[in-house]
């Protein structure tokens, strides 16, 4: 008990001494205009929240350096093109490729001119053209880190299955086989039934991607990996494409002519069906990301609220309130953690076992 309290403490100290807010947007350093108070909050979410191809870890904004490594940078722009990150010195550089220039603009890389020009539209947005990007972002390092971390759990707990039933797991594996065991009996089997094991590799792989993508981005690293649409949206595409492919026949039939159910209501009916085998990924997709962001959104917003009262020390107590406020606020972010992985898997299981039920046929 005594260490998981001192675990806990330094922990605590961890997260408020290296918050999202010591990430710094990459333009904010080198920015001649004073920024407000609140510009500079609204600068640090939107830079947690948003993807990057610079690793931060933290910045010393006395001394104007940023500490973290650049990633690398992979493009396809009549031909492969190759380079570091760092080239483009937090966007105040133009990089110069076998005759092309490229400018990091806001998160985004455009192709440009040896000035680094960005021509705008009439609501001011870039009008650049852009390469097409396969570079290895900070989203992906946290998608690399989480894969690693999901082999070496369960190829721990494969090896104690191999010495037998009766064999005891360790390490990570005693981590790891009460939720397996739990993602088994509560989600696969009663929605699934006798065919669980042909989807138990599915459920179990998105099940821990996502608890361990949402723990991660409760650390100091700022990852905001299922706080992406496009990672939800893949995840998504996965449940959508497994359901339909493995349905049965009873499943199409109960979509596109149900039985029981007199003409004229089937044509009705069906398309109805048909919309709801769209909605039902898409109610997945949008669940997970919305509720990480606005987990992250909120979480932020109170260590904001740290950070003004560190600057203006008017009430007595109130960084303490906050602070405790915060600390609250991030266990409760633990238990949405778990359970936006329980909720996805359970209904994905749920779909699954929808299309693949056997009807008894009188």
């Amino acid at each position: 008990m005594v260490s998981l309290k001192r675990a806990l403490l330094v922990f605590t100290v961890i997260f408020f001494a290296v918050n999202p807010f010591t990430l710094k947007a990459a333009e904010e350093a080198h920015s001649d205009a004073p920024k407000t108070q609140a510009e500079e909050i609204k600068e640090y979410s939107d830079h947690h929240l948003q993807d990057d191809y610079y690793f931060s870890l933290f910045t010393d904004k006395k001394a104007g350096k940023h500490y973290g490594f650049p990633l690398p940078v992979i493009l396809i722009d009549g031909g492969l093109k190759v380079f570091s990150s760092g080239e483009f010195h937090h966007g105040e550089h133009v990089v110069e490729k076998d005759g092309q220039f490229y400018k990091l603009y806001h998160g985004k890389i455009y192709k440009t001119d040896a000035a680094g020009t960005i021509t705008y539209d009439e609501k001011q947005h870039p009008t650049n053209a852009k390469p097409l990007d396969f570079s290895i972002t900070k989203n992906v390092v946290g998608l690399m880190l989480t894969a690693f971390l999901m082999f070496w759990g369960f190829l721990s707990l494969a090896k104690t299955y191999k010495k037998g039933a009766n064999a005891l797991p360790k390490g990570m594996g005693r981590v790891l086989e009460p939720l397996v065991l739990y993602v088994r009996d509560e989600m696969a089997v009663p929605n699934i039934g006798h065919r669980y094991k042909e989807f138990m590799p599915y459920l179990l792989s998105v099940f821990f991607l996502i608890f361990i993508l949402n723990l991660l981005g409760m650390t100091p690293l700022g990852f905001n990996v299922t706080g992406n649409i496009s990672v939800t949206l893949c995840l998504a595409l996965f449940t959508f494409f497994i359901t339909n492919f493995k349905a049965n026949k009873d499943y199409w039939k109960h979509i596109f002519w149900m039985p029981g159910v007199p003409v004229p209501f089937k044509f009705v009916l069906a398309p109805i069906e048909v919309l709801g085998m769209f909605t039902k990924p898409f109610s997945l997709m949008l669940r997970l990301f919305a509720n990480i962001t606005a987990g992250h959104s909120v979480v932020m917003g109170l260590i904001a609220i740290v950070y003004l009262f560190q600057q203006q020390l008017t009430i007595p107590g109130s960084i303490g309130v906050s602070m405790l406020l915060t600390l609250v606020l991030f266990f409760l972010e633990l238990l949405v953690a778990f359970l936006q992985a329980f909720i996805f898997t359970m209904l994905s299981s749920l779909f699954i076992g929808m299309a693949v039920e056997e009807h008894a046929h009188h």
